[in-house]
């Protein structure tokens, strides 16, 4: 196998591992799942592999969506869009699917390809807003107004995020032809499970945030200040669309932004889960600098920092996280201690590789300090852990902008 083959099978292998995977004949006959489609169909390999794709059909889908999907494939076209779907034990998911139409070098359809992630989580969180929206009526008249335009807000402010994740993968799939294309589905496979991985905290966050909205309807001030902090979080998330599309461009300009505040934007992202999980946080800010470079992309490393303390201390009952800013001449230092349990040794050596977890692949994709390790040298600066007495710290070296 040469070099290009061994990139090749990588790049399949990282679409198989982090995306829902099928192929099918001409007539829709299914020829081959991936263990993940199995996971979430809920059938086995053998109960799939030659039956028909509408096995996992949902009664509830208007046959037009179907027509349209074998129009557009049947025409050689690449079909993309978000179908429902209903598993062999009666629970329902929904897939964001793009099917590919597969030519023999004489340009006729071979077989299809779909490649699919699951948003089954995204769309229930929509539904729940919605709901929560109808249960809102019952305020004053002045208030209920002002919920109702926020509301609004917020639902456009998802749709968009769909919109923007749909128009830049159809970007992607116009640059080249469909074999080209596959190292490109790669990246972006990768692309979004980080999203993915990102979006797990804010999720939750905001299904704190409408427990305490909920608790609080009597309570205009704490109703009011709930809101505000959910539009945050729901901002942040549209910001990590632009962060992690921004991510491979090399043309991007870095901005001069003071360090606390990339800090302080990771916390309250964080800060409602901190809470539920009773772990405190300590800071010291009394250094702080102005530095050059891509603060929201900055705060994400910071972000999965603290997501990842909190999962290394689980199960421990003091739940700590210290997070300090340290000047130097020409550089500064922010580093990010918790109370978790010390690293392996072997484990160290690769923390920082790309698809290196210690999770389980529904919690971890091995990828966010790889990024955030990318993401900071792109800034010219340095991440590294150490084991420490009673923890775990990590830290992050950037150099100081000039006149910073």
């Amino acid at each position: 196998m040469d070099k290009s083959e061994r990139r090749l099978k990588q790049y399949q292998d990282a679409i198989d591992a982090s995306n829902i995977v099928s192929k099918t004949d001409i007539f829709g006959y299914i020829t081959f799942v991936n263990d993940e489609f199995c996971n979430i169909s809920k059938y086995s390999k053998s109960e799939l592999i030659g039956a028909n794709h509408n096995i996992v059909r949902h009664p509830d889908v208007n046959s037009n969506v179907f027509r349209e999907l074998w129009n557009t494939i049947l025409s050689k076209k690449v079909y993309k869009g978000i179908i429902k779907n209903l598993a062999k034990d009666g629970s329902v998911f929904y897939l964001n699917a793009t099917i590919i139409p597969i030519l023999d070098e004489k340009n006729e359809i071979e077989e299809f390809v779909a490649i699919r992630h699951n948003v089954t989580e995204v769309v229930e969180l929509n539904e729940r807003l919605l709901a929560t929206k109808n249960e809102l009526k019952d305020l004053n008249s002045s208030l209920e107004e002002k919920v109702k335009i926020q509301t609004k807000k917020l639902i456009e402010l998802n749709q968009n995020l769909e919109k923007k994740v749909s128009i830049e993968v159809a970007k992607n799939e116009e640059k080249n032809s469909i074999l080209l294309q596959q190292s490109r589905l790669a990246s972006m496979g990768e692309m979004i499970a980080n999203i993915a991985h990102q979006w797990r905290q804010p999720l939750s966050e905001l299904s704190i945030d409408l427990f305490k909205m909920k608790q609080n309807i009597n309570n205009v001030e704490k109703f009011l200040y709930t809101y505000e902090h959910a539009k945050v979080v729901i901002k942040n998330m549209s910001n990590t669309i632009d962060d992690f599309r921004n991510f491979f461009k090399t043309d991007k300009e870095k901005e001069k932004f003071f360090i606390s505040e990339s800090v302080n934007a990771a916390i309250t992202m964080l800060k409602g889960i901190f809470a539920k999980s009773d772990i405190k946080i300590e800071c010291d800010f009394k250094e702080d600098v102005e530095i050059l470079g891509f603060k929201s992309e900055l705060s994400q490393v910071f972000m999965n920092l603290l997501g990842n303390a909190k999962d290394a201390m689980k199960d421990l009952d003091d739940k700590r996280v210290e997070i300090g800013i340290k000047m130097y001449k020409n550089f500064v230092v922010v580093y990010v201690f918790n109370t978790g349990k010390n690293i392996e040794k072997e484990i160290l050596k690769k923390i920082f590789e790309p698809y290196f977890t210690t999770k389980h692949q529904s919690v971890g994709t091995g990828l966010g300090l790889y990024i955030g390790k990318m993401i900071v040298e792109n800034m010219g600066g340095l991440i590294d852990v150490e084991n420490v007495k009673n923890g775990v710290k990590f830290n992050i070296k950037i150099p100081i902008s000039k006149g910073g």
